[in-house]
């Protein structure tokens, strides 16, 4: 007698990132090996300049970071480092410290401001949906406020009391919950000194003019950034919520974000440039001039990690390096 069975319908791609990252339909999650842009082009920093290693920061959740430190110091023996933390991008569901292009602009980083830089990795999206990867962040700084001071491969080369927190794209995301968090003074006897947020992913459901400007050629385009919110945000939640929109009715407020100093970078070939420079703008109508905007010509989304050895990278290095040189002058 022949079967009457029906045959099973194999999964197939509901969601997909960049090949990296496939949602199948049986809720399946499939992560590739596969880089979601090449390596940039230009000088090998992995010259000497800079050493580094792998750490773990929570063993429970397999987190782990990569730490850098200039092998001379910058000419001045005996002078303390600051600590430049990064979040890497990656919408909230890709990503990780140990990809070529993180790699690559954290030695640069490290060796040309100088610095000693914290690359932290964080739970990713669709498996740990937001709030996972900001309470992965803030137990980061925790880590650090604890290692400063006890691991023999930073103690004594560093300044505790200049520590600044960074991430470009969903890191910088990050770095402002982390500011709402910490403020300056949230990581006594550490000083947070000031936040660095390139090209922070902040959205909301009535689109701006840059979103609606931005070509489907672009880097990041609408349809990229719908993608990664259906899968980052916690169930039922829109682009109004304020884990990704700052300004939202039950955000909090910015008026009283104790953040020190903060530098802003947006880029005006990115979807997200009008939110970025609105989020400056707000924060630096409550905190004068230390709030500093700077918007990159010619650029677009995430341009740090898609071009790290480029010249207008070493631009923005140059960028922060003075931001972090001003606050020591302070």
């Amino acid at each position: 007698m022949a079967s009457s069975a029906v045959p099973t319908a194999q999964p197939y791609v509901v969601e997909d990132c960049r090949g990296v990252l496939q949602l199948l339909s049986d809720g399946t999650v499939v992560r590739s090996g596969a880089l979601p842009f090449p390596v940039g082009n230009g000088a090998d920093h992995e010259d000497g300049r800079v050493e580094w290693k792998d750490a773990v920061y929570d063993a429970g959740r397999c987190l782990g970071l990569r730490m850098y430190k200039p092998t001379r110091n910058g000419g001045e023996e005996g002078k303390k480092l600051p600590v430049l933390v990064y979040f890497h991008g990656g919408g909230f569901c890709i990503g990780s410290f140990a990809w070529p292009n993180f790699h690559a602009g954290c030695l640069r980083l490290a060796a040309e401001i100088p610095a000693v830089v914290l690359s932290f990795d964080y739970r990713l999206a669709p498996e740990h949906r937001l709030p996972a990867a900001h309470e992965d962040a803030a137990a980061a700084l925790l880590w650090l406020r604890d290692q400063l001071a006890s691991d023999p491969w930073v103690a004594g080369v560093v300044d505790p009391h200049r520590v600044f927190v960074s991430g470009e794209s969903a890191g910088g995301n990050i770095a402002h919950h982390l500011a709402l968090r910490f403020g300056t003074a949230g990581l006594d006897p550490v000083r947070i000194a000031g936040y660095i947020l390139l090209m922070p992913a902040f959205l909301s459901e009535q689109p701006t003019q840059s979103e609606l400007d931005t070509p489907a050629t672009a880097f990041l385009t609408r349809e990229a950034s719908d993608r990664y919110t259906r899968l980052f945000l916690p169930a039922g939640a829109n682009k109004d919520h304020p884990l990704v929109n700052p300004f939202a009715s039950d955000a909090p407020s910015l008026d009283k974000l104790d953040v020190g100093r903060m530098l802003v970078v947006a880029a005006e070939g990115d979807m997200l440039r009008d939110k970025n420079v609105e989020y400056a703008e707000r924060l630096r109508a409550a905190r004068g001039d230390e709030v500093e905007l700077l918007v990159f010509a010619g650029e677009e989304h995430a341009f740090f990690a898609l071009k790290p050895t480029s010249k207008v990278t070493g631009e923005l290095i140059q960028v922060i390096r003075r931001f972090l040189s001003t606050e020591a002058t302070n």
